[in-house]
């Protein structure tokens, strides 16, 4: 097998074997992250059946996803200071019980088809866009050992980001919307939103979130990639090399940009999640957004989901590197 074919097999494994085994942590960060604060009580009195009853009550689910499209749900309210307020998942494990009580193991990885059709081409084309520019692209324009990785890094998921915007629409909504039992939210639903939303505000509207999945992609992507191969030059100098030297730089260097760039994933799945919503929300420009959550949720909300995404990226990160050298490289014809 050529250098190509070895190096795009590569990919596509690297690339499904992460999208199967991360699916679960980026529904869970998706849902977490389009969970608003409630900030006031959400009425002095339950409206006419809502459910209002302590949250291991029978029947009883908690909306994860509030700014997901409008849709039937029970409510989990508690007392507190003579007024009902709306019960709050709180943190990561308490939201993986919670999708695994109301919508079963497979709740976990729904969205998992449409994550394999879209990840799977998007994160093969990027790494090998990327890789082309490293080796052949930039050595003759740049010199710098760290400089060369962290914008051909830039270039890559500057130019597969924003090809792919829609695509990442499509997920983001798929996995941010609860199971419904009168409307289950499935991928032809969702795209019968799409549907009204290009009649609706027009064709450009598909790349609503661009912003800022570019804020949080282009940076995410130089500072791993200059990070990543930093990493394995001083694995290199003391003679360590291989794929288990790929996972660990690609983990470390992951999990350090996914800390970094965490405020700008906020901001991008809550645009997307709001423009497939009926919230009367207003406010979905990057920064009006951005300064009406530190306002009204305070910064801390900034880094709403950060415990999967980080739980994702490190394992994702060190898989895709590994399998994209390990396996390259054994199928690379000698």
């Amino acid at each position: 097998m050529d250098a190509f074919q070895a190096k795009l097999v590569a990919a596509a494994t690297g690339s499904t074997l992460t999208a199967l085994t991360m699916t679960p942590f980026d529904l869970v960060k998706t849902r977490i992250q389009t969970q608003p604060i409630q900030q006031r009580p959400l009425f002095p009195r339950p409206p006419v059946n809502f459910c209002c009853q302590p949250s291991n009550a029978a029947g009883c689910v908690r909306n994860m996803s509030s700014l997901a499209r409008t849709m039937p749900t029970e409510v989990v309210c508690v007392w507190d200071h003579g007024m009902f307020k709306a019960e709050r998942v709180n943190g990561f494990f308490d939201a993986v019980r919670h999708v695994w009580k109301a919508e079963g193991a497979r709740g976990l990885w729904k969205g998992v088809g449409t994550t394999l059709v879209i990840g799977v081409p998007s994160s093969s084309a990027y790494i090998l866009t990327y890789d082309h520019l490293l080796n052949v692209v930039l050595p003759p324009l740049v010199s710098s050992q760290t400089f060369t990785p962290l914008l051909a890094g830039v270039i890559a998921r500057s130019a597969i980001s924003t090809i792919a915007s829609p695509l990442e629409l499509l997920r983001t909504n798929l996995q941010s919307t609860p199971l419904s039992a009168a409307k289950p939210h499935t991928l032809r639903s969702v795209l019968s939103s799409f549907r009204t939303l290009v009649q609706t505000h027009g064709f450009q509207s598909l790349w609503r979130g661009l912003g800022p999945t570019l804020w949080r992609d282009v940076p995410f992507s130089g500072f791993y990639w200059a990070s990543y191969e930093t990493w394995k030059r001083q694995f290199l100098r003391r003679g360590h090399d291989g794929a288990w030297v790929a996972f660990i730089s690609g983990a470390v260097s992951g999990t350090s940009a996914a800390l970094i760039t965490s405020p700008f994933d906020v901001l991008k799945t809550r645009r997307q999640a709001l423009i497939m919503s009926h919230s009367h929300q207003t406010v979905s420009k990057t920064l009006p957004l951005l300064l009406q959550i530190v306002r009204n949720e305070g910064p801390s909300a900034l880094f709403a989901g950060i415990v999967p995404r980080v739980v994702k990226i490190a394992p994702a990160c060190g898989i895709m590197i590994s399998c994209f050298e390990g396996v390259g490289k054994l199928l690379k014809a000698p």
